[in-house]
């Protein structure tokens, strides 16, 4: 294999990809991902609290969270938003602390939301990872993340 076919697939092996369907229209999907009332009841990881959320929802805007697990370990993610079309996506960087305050990835999100159907079909697309340990990390919990918002929309849209 070449050089450059070794570094593709290595940059291919740190991004991660999760797609779903979402029984709830687009507008609806966007909105609960962009408003902290919203974000606060279903965002982080299966049994994550989300005591402090901040964000300035806008093109060079930045946010920052606070995911508390149920043993109370606090994981800080902050970063801001390069790209928003509503209700079609968003790009924001992502960038992740330790419990003791140390940076330990910074990766780019873009998050889509299309038409499909009559339903929304939702794509996150995170990368480069640092390593593919810690997009295997990520992976867990933005697909524990989605389910909870998939849960929570859908209720929301009854």
């Amino acid at each position: 294999m070449s050089a450059r076919n070794e570094l593709a697939t290595e940059s291919s092996e740190r991004e991660l990809i999760i797609t779903r369907i979402f029984d709830a229209p687009r507008s609806l999907v966007f909105k609960v991902w962009t408003q902290p009332e919203h974000l606060a009841r279903w965002f982080g990881p299966k049994n994550f609290t989300l005591p402090f959320c901040e964000m300035d929802f806008r093109p060079g805007g930045s946010y920052r969270f606070c995911m508390r697990s149920p043993e109370g370990i606090d994981c800080w993610v902050w970063g801001k938003y390069r790209e928003i079309v509503e209700p079609e996506r968003m790009v924001f960087t992502w960038n992740r602390e330790d419990e003791n305050g140390n940076l330990w990835s910074k990766t780019v999100v873009t998050v889509t939301f299309a038409e499909h159907e009559g339903k929304t079909k939702f794509t996150l697309y995170q990368a480069l990872f640092e390593k593919v340990e810690y997009r295997d990390e990520h992976n867990v919990g933005w697909s524990e993340c989605v389910e909870r918002l998939m849960n929570y929309v859908e209720h929301a849209n009854k």
